[in-house]
């Protein structure tokens, strides 16, 4: 496990390290220089500059500090070569940040999200990896804990990893999330997952989501309030 801790003192020698990869994941992050009508940020991950466009309001059209988590986890692991030609899923995709940086890294990926959110996941999605990657990433709408075999039968679709950043944030279908986890994880399924902790009644959902779920804790991000997370189902070896 990675602890970070930043601090306005004195930073102790072997924090050195640990202060430099939140760093590294919070300047990936740059801002137009002139401002217009249609508000973006962009992004450098995977040696390109990513152009988000977003909207003020919707929860889910917001690139939220955690995706960039998983962005920065997402770049380790195509290092370690264990990202090319793997299958991926991202659940509550939003603005379709990390989908876009797996697709660019050579994961095949499915962006998911509400129907109102689409358009603009499509949007950001097209845009940034249009012939750009070995595998296009695709777009599909994903309600939680709603038509999951009609929509993605487990006979049919084998998920090498499903990523998801803030998925909790003020949600009233945890429930359905927890349900929408299990429906697509199966027997070598890795679940990506970073979260920003909040509100109780939020927090208390990794205690439900770890009675399902074998958890370790990837990078535990106390400037940031962030932990990432990695899981498989109970029983399983996380590698």
């Amino acid at each position: 496990m990675i602890r970070i801790q930043l601090s306005r003192h004195k930073a102790l020698p072997e924090s050195n390290e640990d202060q430099k990869i939140v760093a590294d994941i919070m300047q990936r992050r740059f801002f137009p220089a002139l401002i217009n009508n249609i508000p973006w940020e962009g992004f450098n991950f995977a040696g390109e500059a990513i152009q988000i466009s977003e909207a003020t309001d919707f929860y889910g059209a917001t690139v939220w500090p955690s995706a960039l988590v998983v962005c920065h986890y997402l770049e380790r692991l195509a290092k370690e070569h264990k990202l090319m030609d793997k299958n991926i899923i991202e659940i509550g995709a939003g603005t379709g940040l990390a989908s876009i940086v797996a697709g660019l890294l050579g994961a095949r990926v499915i962006a998911t999200d509400l129907p109102e959110l689409l358009g603009n996941l499509q949007h950001n999605v097209t845009r940034n990896t249009k012939q750009k990657c070995k595998h296009q990433p695709e777009v599909k709408e994903l309600t939680w804990g709603m038509d999951l075999e009609k929509k993605f039968p487990r006979s049919s679709y084998h998920f090498d990893y499903i990523i998801a950043a803030d998925v909790v944030y003020s949600h009233p279908y945890l429930e359905e999330l927890l349900i929408t986890f299990d429906h697509l994880c199966q027997d070598n399924t890795v679940i990506l997952w970073a979260m920003k902790f909040r509100l109780d009644r939020e927090n208390t959902f990794v205690d439900r989501f770890g009675a399902i779920f074998d958890l370790q804790v990837i990078y535990d991000l106390p400037s940031l309030n962030i932990k990432l997370y990695k899981a498989m189902k109970k029983n399983k070896i996380i590698g």
